[in-house]
Protein backbone atom coordinates (compact mmCIF):
# COMPACT_ATOMS: atom_id res chain seq x y z
CA UNK A 1 0.00 0.00 0.00
CA UNK A 2 1.28 3.36 -0.92
CA UNK A 3 1.63 6.35 1.13
CA UNK A 4 -1.71 7.42 3.53
CA UNK A 5 -3.06 10.76 4.38
CA UNK A 6 -1.13 13.77 4.02
CA UNK A 7 -3.96 15.56 6.50
CA UNK A 8 -5.30 14.59 9.75
CA UNK A 9 -8.49 12.41 8.74
CA UNK A 10 -10.10 12.94 12.61
CA UNK A 11 -11.38 16.46 11.21
CA UNK A 12 -11.04 16.87 8.00
CA UNK A 13 -12.11 20.18 6.39
CA UNK A 14 -12.21 19.47 3.29
CA UNK A 15 -13.49 15.92 0.85
CA UNK A 16 -11.00 12.74 0.94
CA UNK A 17 -9.97 11.95 -2.23
CA UNK A 18 -9.02 8.52 -2.75
CA UNK A 19 -6.61 7.96 -5.76
CA UNK A 20 -6.15 4.43 -7.51
CA UNK A 21 -4.00 3.90 -10.26
CA UNK A 22 -4.48 2.59 -13.84
CA UNK A 23 -2.69 -1.04 -15.02
CA UNK A 24 0.99 -0.43 -14.92
CA UNK A 25 0.72 2.26 -12.54
CA UNK A 26 1.22 2.61 -8.80
CA UNK A 27 0.15 5.33 -6.38
CA UNK A 28 3.32 6.77 -7.19
CA UNK A 29 1.84 8.27 -10.15
CA UNK A 30 -0.10 11.01 -8.78
CA UNK A 31 2.24 12.35 -6.77
CA UNK A 32 1.76 15.91 -8.62
CA UNK A 33 -1.98 15.79 -7.82
CA UNK A 34 -1.26 14.55 -4.04
CA UNK A 35 0.61 18.27 -3.97
CA UNK A 36 -1.84 20.07 -5.59
CA UNK A 37 -4.33 18.94 -3.68
CA UNK A 38 -2.63 18.54 -0.08
CA UNK A 39 -1.68 21.82 -0.45
CA UNK A 40 -4.81 23.36 -0.85
CA UNK A 41 -5.99 21.64 2.26
CA UNK A 42 -7.49 18.42 1.05
CA UNK A 43 -7.26 14.98 2.66
CA UNK A 44 -5.53 12.81 0.11
CA UNK A 45 -5.14 8.67 -0.23
CA UNK A 46 -2.95 7.32 -3.00
CA UNK A 47 -3.47 3.09 -3.09
CA UNK A 48 -1.04 0.66 -4.79
CA UNK A 49 -3.20 -2.26 -5.53
CA UNK A 50 -1.57 -5.70 -5.33
CA UNK A 51 1.04 -6.16 -7.28
CA UNK A 52 1.28 -3.01 -8.22
CA UNK A 53 3.35 0.03 -7.24
CA UNK A 54 5.81 -0.98 -4.31
CA UNK A 55 3.36 -3.65 -3.43
CA UNK A 56 5.91 -6.25 -3.75
CA UNK A 57 2.95 -9.30 -4.86
CA UNK A 58 4.16 -10.95 -8.35
CA UNK A 59 1.67 -10.01 -10.83
CA UNK A 60 1.11 -13.09 -12.68
CA UNK A 61 -0.08 -14.81 -9.17
CA UNK A 62 -3.03 -12.59 -9.00
CA UNK A 63 -5.60 -13.98 -10.84
CA UNK A 64 -8.92 -12.42 -9.03
CA UNK A 65 -10.57 -8.97 -9.34
CA UNK A 66 -10.86 -9.00 -5.77
CA UNK A 67 -7.53 -10.29 -4.61
CA UNK A 68 -6.33 -7.28 -6.89
CA UNK A 69 -8.22 -4.96 -5.45
CA UNK A 70 -8.03 -5.64 -1.55
CA UNK A 71 -5.40 -3.19 -0.35
CA UNK A 72 -8.68 -0.43 -1.69
CA UNK A 73 -11.16 -2.46 -0.18
CA UNK A 74 -9.03 -2.93 3.35
CA UNK A 75 -8.82 0.62 3.15
CA UNK A 76 -12.30 1.36 2.45
CA UNK A 77 -13.37 -0.99 5.59
CA UNK A 78 -11.33 0.77 7.59
CA UNK A 79 -12.57 4.29 7.09
CA UNK A 80 -15.47 5.87 9.77
CA UNK A 81 -18.97 5.09 8.83
CA UNK A 82 -19.63 8.47 7.31
CA UNK A 83 -16.70 8.71 4.97
CA UNK A 84 -17.24 5.12 3.17
CA UNK A 85 -18.10 5.37 -0.33
CA UNK A 86 -10.43 -4.11 -20.29
CA UNK A 87 -8.57 -2.42 -22.30
CA UNK A 88 -8.29 -4.39 -25.55
CA UNK A 89 -4.41 -5.36 -25.81
CA UNK A 90 -5.10 -6.62 -29.45
CA UNK A 91 -5.67 -3.53 -30.93
CA UNK A 92 -2.15 -2.67 -30.53
CA UNK A 93 -0.47 -5.86 -31.96
CA UNK A 94 2.96 -6.99 -30.37
CA UNK A 95 3.08 -3.88 -28.92
CA UNK A 96 3.02 -5.40 -25.09
CA UNK A 97 4.94 -7.49 -23.66
CA UNK A 98 2.75 -10.51 -22.15
CA UNK A 99 3.86 -13.14 -19.36
CA UNK A 100 2.26 -16.44 -18.86
CA UNK A 101 2.38 -17.24 -15.44
CA UNK A 102 0.16 -20.24 -16.22
CA UNK A 103 2.38 -21.41 -18.32
CA UNK A 104 2.34 -20.54 -22.43
CA UNK A 105 -0.86 -22.94 -23.39
CA UNK A 106 -2.84 -20.30 -21.15
CA UNK A 107 -4.39 -16.85 -21.46
CA UNK A 108 -1.64 -14.28 -20.49
CA UNK A 109 -1.48 -13.27 -16.40
CA UNK A 110 0.01 -10.04 -17.15
CA UNK A 111 1.14 -7.71 -19.66
CA UNK A 112 3.35 -3.98 -20.13
CA UNK A 113 3.50 -1.66 -23.07
CA UNK A 114 6.74 -2.28 -24.40
CA UNK A 115 9.75 0.19 -23.20
CA UNK A 116 10.59 1.96 -26.36
CA UNK A 117 6.70 2.23 -27.25
CA UNK A 118 5.44 3.51 -23.85
CA UNK A 119 6.14 7.58 -24.61
CA UNK A 120 4.27 7.47 -27.88
CA UNK A 121 1.24 5.37 -26.35
CA UNK A 122 0.86 6.25 -22.76
CA UNK A 123 2.42 9.23 -22.67
CA UNK A 124 2.66 11.45 -25.67
CA UNK A 125 1.57 14.45 -23.97
CA UNK A 126 3.48 14.36 -20.84
CA UNK A 127 6.24 16.14 -20.21
CA UNK A 128 9.38 14.04 -20.51
CA UNK A 129 10.22 14.19 -17.03
CA UNK A 130 7.38 12.11 -15.79
CA UNK A 131 7.57 10.14 -18.90
CA UNK A 132 10.83 9.26 -17.80
CA UNK A 133 9.32 8.64 -14.10
CA UNK A 134 7.10 6.38 -15.31
CA UNK A 135 9.39 4.52 -17.64
CA UNK A 136 11.98 3.39 -14.16
CA UNK A 137 8.64 2.25 -12.21
CA UNK A 138 5.95 0.67 -14.33
CA UNK A 139 5.48 -2.50 -13.63
CA UNK A 140 3.62 -5.38 -15.49
CA UNK A 141 -0.53 -5.47 -15.13
CA UNK A 142 -2.56 -7.91 -14.24
CA UNK A 143 -4.62 -9.23 -16.86
CA UNK A 144 -6.10 -12.83 -15.54
CA UNK A 145 -7.40 -10.98 -12.47
CA UNK A 146 -9.34 -8.03 -14.71
CA UNK A 147 -10.79 -10.44 -16.98
CA UNK A 148 -12.50 -11.36 -13.64
CA UNK A 149 -14.06 -8.25 -13.35
CA UNK A 150 -17.72 -8.29 -12.88
CA UNK A 151 -20.83 -6.07 -11.90
CA UNK A 152 -23.88 -7.41 -11.15
CA UNK A 153 -26.74 -6.08 -13.43
CA UNK A 154 -29.11 -4.92 -11.36
CA UNK A 155 -27.35 -3.29 -7.98
CA UNK A 156 -29.39 -0.45 -6.68
CA UNK A 157 -26.51 -0.15 -4.17
CA UNK A 158 -23.76 0.49 -7.21
CA UNK A 159 -26.56 3.26 -8.67
CA UNK A 160 -27.07 5.51 -5.66
CA UNK A 161 -22.94 6.31 -6.16
CA UNK A 162 -22.66 9.20 -7.98
CA UNK A 163 -20.52 8.66 -11.09
CA UNK A 164 -18.56 11.19 -13.57
CA UNK A 165 -16.49 10.40 -16.32
CA UNK A 166 -13.46 12.13 -17.58
CA UNK A 167 -12.85 11.75 -20.99
CA UNK A 168 -9.40 12.22 -22.48
CA UNK A 169 -9.36 13.53 -26.04
CA UNK A 170 -6.13 12.72 -27.09
CA UNK A 171 -5.91 9.07 -25.53
CA UNK A 172 -4.60 6.42 -27.57
CA UNK A 173 -4.77 3.73 -24.93
CA UNK A 174 -8.42 3.66 -25.08
CA UNK A 175 -9.36 5.71 -28.01
CA UNK A 176 -12.33 8.40 -27.66
CA UNK A 177 -14.85 6.48 -29.57
CA UNK A 178 -13.97 3.17 -27.21
CA UNK A 179 -14.72 5.79 -24.11
CA UNK A 180 -17.55 7.06 -25.79
CA UNK A 181 -19.30 3.31 -25.95
CA UNK A 182 -18.15 2.83 -22.31
CA UNK A 183 -20.59 5.92 -21.35
CA UNK A 184 -23.03 4.64 -23.36
CA UNK A 185 -22.82 1.33 -21.92
CA UNK A 186 -22.90 2.72 -18.47
CA UNK A 187 -24.32 5.99 -18.50
CA UNK A 188 -22.46 8.64 -15.26
CA UNK A 189 -24.28 11.62 -14.29
CA UNK A 190 -21.48 14.02 -16.31
CA UNK A 191 -19.10 13.85 -18.29
CA UNK A 192 -15.85 15.89 -18.92
CA UNK A 193 -13.71 16.44 -21.69
CA UNK A 194 -10.04 16.81 -20.95
CA UNK A 195 -7.36 17.83 -23.85
CA UNK A 196 -5.14 15.21 -22.90
CA UNK A 197 -2.90 11.65 -23.32
CA UNK A 198 -3.95 8.61 -21.24
CA UNK A 199 -2.21 10.35 -18.13
CA UNK A 200 -4.07 13.61 -17.32
CA UNK A 201 -2.34 13.19 -13.95
CA UNK A 202 1.24 14.19 -16.34
CA UNK A 203 -0.36 16.20 -19.39
CA UNK A 204 -2.60 18.38 -17.93
CA UNK A 205 -2.48 17.87 -13.98
CA UNK A 206 -3.67 21.56 -13.38
CA UNK A 207 -7.23 21.12 -15.14
CA UNK A 208 -7.46 17.69 -13.53
CA UNK A 209 -7.12 19.14 -9.74
CA UNK A 210 -9.71 21.69 -11.26
CA UNK A 211 -12.23 19.10 -11.85
CA UNK A 212 -11.91 16.91 -9.07
CA UNK A 213 -12.57 19.63 -6.90
CA UNK A 214 -15.80 20.29 -9.24
CA UNK A 215 -17.15 17.22 -9.14
CA UNK A 216 -16.47 17.61 -5.39
CA UNK A 217 -18.60 20.95 -4.85
CA UNK A 218 -20.96 19.12 -7.38
CA UNK A 219 -22.30 16.42 -5.49
CA UNK A 220 -22.16 17.91 -2.01
CA UNK A 221 -18.59 16.83 -0.47
CA UNK A 222 -17.70 20.49 0.28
Amino acid sequence: MGERDCAKEETPLKPHFVLIHGISGGSWCWYKLKSMMCNSGYVVTCIDLKGAGIDPSDPNTILSFDDYNKPLLDFLSSLPDQQKGVPDLSEFGDAYDLEFGLGVDKPPTSAIVKKELQREIIYHMSPHEDYTLASMLLRPGVIQALLDARFPEANECLEKVPRVYIKTMYDKVVKPHQQDNMVAKWPPSQVYVLESDHSPNFSTPFALFGLFVKVAASIGCT
